[in-house]
């Protein structure tokens, strides 16, 4: 490393963000640029630890121990010390294809199993990263690189998310002809209308790299929904190989009283049509509005983050979380050692703002939803909660009991499902008869990503489940490299 002592000397430090209050009031990303010598600095942080666990990309205990598409992370800090910024940016690209996405939206499982962070705060990875990108598209550096020459063969991706995005840009370099089929009005899946604005904005990001998979040879197709309005035999037909990776949409439900009640609602449904409603510039006929409201959202993860952040945005009345799990400790637990991923208590973006507006984290935690009450139009106004606690049933499973005595009814008109997700909607997998396995997600070994029919490809959610942006992008390269292998007999992708 270029300042050996750097980890000793300098302590960790984050951009400046707006403040709560004010950023409330736009849809606009709210990170504030950082000087680049403060980025050096950070930048030197970085050890030389021998051993470098921040891009290992392992699972541990279920989840990812460092980054899942294997960033040359001490390479690039190194040279963002040295103030190398272009040859920073190509060892970036080398692994990830769209570090502008991964810089803002991924949880940064790297900075769980840094080395430093083992007793001291990890080295600002994340933030280095989307440093670099940003720097990159400021200096005119990113331009559309199509390749020198094509090989004829055709390839359909199935889903323009994060997987299909890597997958098609990989296929492309290779040579091959790709076409993106998008059933949404515009391309980008999860990053288009999954994710909001604030978080990662669609025009100035998104849109961008868009542009530049365009420029470099790859279709887009939009409004087409494969298995609705185009045939899925007909794919099989005109394409020499298909890669499916429509990702894993479909939402987990809560069958308790009162869920036919109107104002109840999924999570992307109701981010969807916010997020449309905003790059329309105008509200459209399906845009669910938190404003003047009592919210309850269910589910802790980002995805219910995403929604307290946007119902404060329109202007709700009050705004509860409900999340059936305890909250975490605020350090490392004995069982959660490094380099696990920290499961550790955090008050993301949208609990920040909540807080700044109501006076405290709106989660409620080791709490779950029995009942909604509706009122005499069939419109939903409350729902009764009830403390839990987990204990082991005859079986040795955890389950959450009720405790009496401690039920609620909270005030609510509108409610949101954030509950996560079961798997990829079946209809396509049906029409194509594919095997799928015991969890509904199409069946297809990890790096081989082949699917029971011959020259059909699947990746990211639709074949591993719900999980992060930056494995959608490891299997999307990795789903690449199969089928350029599959097509031509060999391949140079990585």
């Amino acid at each position: 490393m270029g300042k050996p002592t750097g980890f000793i000397e300098f302590l960790r430090e984050l951009p400046s963000e707006l403040s709560p209050v004010e950023r409330v009031h736009n849809w606009d990303e709210f990170h504030l640029p950082m000087d680049e010598d403060k980025l050096r600095t950070q930048g030197a942080r970085c050890m030389d630890c021998g051993i470098p666990f921040c891009h290992t990309g392992n699972l541990i205990s279920g989840m990812a121990s460092g980054c899942p598409i294997n960033n040359l992370i001490p390479e690039w800090n190194d040279l963002v010390y040295r103030g190398l910024w272009k040859e920073a940016l190509d060892r970036l690209h080398k692994t990830n294809n769209f570090p502008e996405f991964t810089g803002r939206v991924c949880p940064a499982p790297c900075e769980g199993a840094c080395v430093l962070g083992i007793n001291n705060p990890p080295v600002t990875i994340k933030n280095i990263e989307a440093s670099i990108i940003d720097k990159g598209w400021d200096e005119g550096w990113i331009t559309a690189e199509p390749p020198a020459k094509r090989t004829g063969k055709k390839i359909a991706v199935i889903g323009s998310g994060p997987a299909g995005l890597s997958a098609a840009a990989q296929l492309n370099k290779a040579g091959h002809w790709v076409t993106v089929y998008e059933r949404a009005d515009r391309p980008g899946g999860l990053l288009m209308y999954g994710i909001p604005n604030m978080k990662l904005d669609k025009e100035q990001v998104v849109m961008r790299r868009l542009k530049v998979l365009e420029d470099e040879g790859v279709t887009f197709i939009c409004n087409t929904e494969v298995g609705k309005d185009l045939p899925a035999e007909q794919l099989l037909k005109e394409y020499d190989s298909v890669v499916l990776c429509t990702g894993a949409t479909k939402p987990r439900d809560l069958g308790i009283p009162g869920r036919e009640l109107k104002g109840i609602h999924f999570a992307m449904d109701f981010l969807t049509a916010n997020t449309k409603a905003v790059l329309d510039k105008s509200t459209n006929e399906n845009f669910i509005s938190a404003e003047g409201k009592d919210i309850a959202i269910i589910g802790g993860g980002d995805t219910g983050t995403d929604c307290v952040g946007t119902s404060i945005r329109h202007g709700c009345k009050s705004l509860v979380q409900l999340e059936i799990l305890p909250k975490p400790p605020s350090e490392r637990a004995a069982n959660n050692p490094w380099p696990e991923w920290p499961k550790v208590y955090r008050l993301d973006y949208g609990q920040e703002e909540a807080a700044a507006k109501f006076g405290d984290d709106p989660r409620g935690y080791l709490t779950t939803a029995t009942k909604f009450e509706g009122d005499e139009n069939g419109n939903v106004k409350a729902v009764h909660t009830v403390e839990v606690e987990w204990a082991k049933n005859e079986k040795g499973q955890f389950i959450p009991n009720h405790i009496p005595g401690t039920e609620k009814v909270l005030p609510a008109q509108l409610v949101l499902l954030a509950m996560g997700f079961l798997g990829p909607e079946q209809p396509l997998l049906d029409a194509l008869g594919l095997e799928r396995d015991a969890r509904s997600n199409v069946k297809a070994e990890h790096e081989k990503y082949t699917t029971s029919i011959p020259g059909v490809f699947a990746a990211g959610d639709c074949r591993r489940g719900q999980s992060l942006v930056v494995w959608a992008i490891n299997e999307g390269r990795g789903v690449a490299r199969e089928c350029d292998l599959y097509l031509m007999g060999s391949t140079d992708l990585p």
